[in-house]
């Protein structure tokens, strides 16, 4: 039991000074992506509290954070406006259609869990993947750039002389330590995202500098501070919001949009933090839990959230790798709330922007700079338009664009590498032996290498280098046949594997005397589920 504390207690200690460093680093975030949503800052508060607890105990990968994040927030600038339009004249509803809203978005993203579509996030091509990171850590880097602004008159504005300067050099000192300390392995104790921040919230305490702090920013924006109370059951959702048609035709859109966005931000982070870690979460599970946590949220006045991939990144860079991490982030968070709020109110701005900015060098994939002259031009072409729209709109829309042109291009390059080498044999049979996959892609190319009038009157086709791959192809080599019948001609198709053989015998008898059985016949699946087709073929025999 000894040996087993000792293994142990490394681990434990490293995840608990993670989550301590997440907690430090979510409250701006929450803070900020709340006024970005027009809610108060304890919703996004409390949204980071709930969904990060909930998603750490029940998620599908452990160590990935979860909160308010800025992609969901855009969306909900317009969900919130409409809503405050829909009640009576200085009646602001929004923010109960909202909530609404979020509880809606977690029973979406719990049906997807059920019906295990996070396992279609593997699908997702190394292109997107590397555009997603870099898009993210561009919008990372931008939104850090509004905290070198100050509140003027009720207007925000840059930065400038003395007050820039010092701003710039803490972000760049929190940085240096973060990056020196490593080297000269002085962060056995503590992460050095957490060392940064102490560090420089101590120089700034002890120096008396006059700059923004996390406090000043909240009030800033128009927030009282960062204390407040434990979550409250919000039972006037079920009085101001009335639960008929037009609510749903409401708020029903802008939660599928917010689910997708969610449960696409959190697969692909988890994606993310698998290759980090060399292991393997559990999308379906995470969609679940994402969903849960987002139901909750929403009874409990959160604005809903989804993984976090610059808090993710910080976790796992600071040691955290179980679900205790996340535990610990989220009650710490939650505990900033409740009792350290006027110390945690003291952390300069500038300690946490430097965080981030290690974050977004960590995240993005330098990597792409190396490989522009080593891959396809396609592939260049996919990580630049992911990357663009993921900064130009949102996540949803750039990884949905990403895989459509990475599947069109797939299907185009496929489709050109139908062949079909010809040959006679000394009975006069005319050969065709096809190379390349037959899917609907390459049907047209398929057909011309035809020559159904002026073939001889016996045809053998032979597919043992190539693959039938969908249903489309099935059609085309039914169609084939039949024009070749037509003709009065004999036709023989050799190596078909054994469902393509089924499905034939089963459109047509006939095909027992067209399809020929050989001891080498290739074994593939169809692109369809392999439980629908029969084990044997005995059952199609006449």
């Amino acid at each position: 039991m000894t040996e087993f504390i000792s293994k142990r207690l490394p681990n434990v200690k490293s995840d608990v000074l993670s989550g301590i460093t997440v907690a430090l680093a979510l409250v701006p975030e929450a803070v900020a992506f709340a006024f970005v949503a027009g809610v108060d800052p304890l919703v996004g508060l409390y949204a980071a509290f709930m969904i990060g607890l909930i998603t750490s105990v029940f998620g599908g990968r452990p160590g990935m954070i979860s909160g308010a994040t800025g992609a969901l927030a855009v969306v909900m600038v317009s969900l919130v406006a409409k809503g405050n339009e829909m009640g009576a004249p200085g009646e602001n509803l929004g923010l109960y259609y909202l909530f609404a809203t979020v509880i809606l978005m977690g029973f979406i993203q719990i049906m997807a869990g059920l019906l295990k579509l996070g396992k279609f996030v593997r699908l997702i091509p190394h292109p997107v993947m590397m555009g997603f990171v870099n898009g993210l850590a561009i919008v990372i880097f931008l939104s850090q750039l509004g905290m070198f602004k100050t509140n003027v008159d009720g207007n925000k504005i840059w930065l400038q002389g003395f007050d820039l300067y010092l701003m710039m050099g803490l972000v760049g000192l929190t940085m240096l330590i973060m990056w020196l300390l490593p080297k000269f392995k002085l962060t056995a104790k503590l992460p050095e995202a957490l060392l940064g921040i102490l560090i420089v919230s101590a120089i700034v305490i002890f120096f008396k500098l006059d700059v923004a702090t996390v406090g000043s920013f909240i009030r800033d924006g128009g927030g009282e501070g960062l204390k407040g109370g434990l979550p409250v059951f919000q039972w006037e959702i079920f009085s101001k919001v009335p639960f008929n048609w037009e609510t749903v035709r409401f708020i029903f859109p802008y939660a599928l949009i917010l689910a997708a966005i969610g449960l696409i931000e959190s697969l692909m982070t988890l994606n993310l933090i698998d290759d980090l870690t060399d292991t393997r979460g559990n999308g379906n599970r995470e969609c679940v839990a994402q969903g849960s946590a987002n139901i909750v949220t929403g009874l409990f006045g959160g604005m809903g959230g989804c993984a976090m991939i610059g808090q993710s990144i910080i976790n796992i860079k600071s040691g955290g790798r179980t679900r205790l991490s996340g535990i610990v982030a989220a009650l710490m968070l939650l505990a900033f709330i409740l009792f350290a709020s006027s110390y945690i109110e003291q952390v300069p701005i500038a300690a946490l922007v430097g965080v981030m900015f290690m974050v977004v060098v960590g995240t993005f994939a330098w990597s792409s700079f190396r490989i522009i002259n080593k891959v396809p031009k396609t592939d260049v072409f996919v990580i630049i338009l992911v990357s663009a729209l993921t900064v130009i709109f949102d996540l949803a829309i750039a990884v949905f664009a990403g895989v459509i042109v990475s599947a069109l291009v797939f299907s185009w390059e496929n489709a050109t590498r139908i062949r079909a080498r010809k040959r006679m044999k000394e009975d006069g049979t005319k050969i065709y032996e096809i190379w390349g996959p037959l899917f609907f892609g390459s049907i047209s190319a398929f057909n011309e290498k035809f020559d159904v009038k002026n073939d001889p009157d016996k045809v053998e086709i032979d597919f043992v280098e190539s693959r039938v791959s969908d249903h489309s192809a099935l059609e085309a080599i039914l169609n084939l046949v039949k024009k070749y019948e037509a003709e009065n001609k004999k036709i023989r198709l050799k190596h078909l594997s054994q469902e393509c053989k089924a499905l034939l015998y089963k459109s047509d008898p006939k095909f027992h005397q067209v399809i020929v059985d050989d001891i080498d016949d290739p074994r593939y699946h169809l692109a369809a589920n392999p439980e629908e087709f029969p084990k044997s073929l005995s059952e199609y025999h006449l």
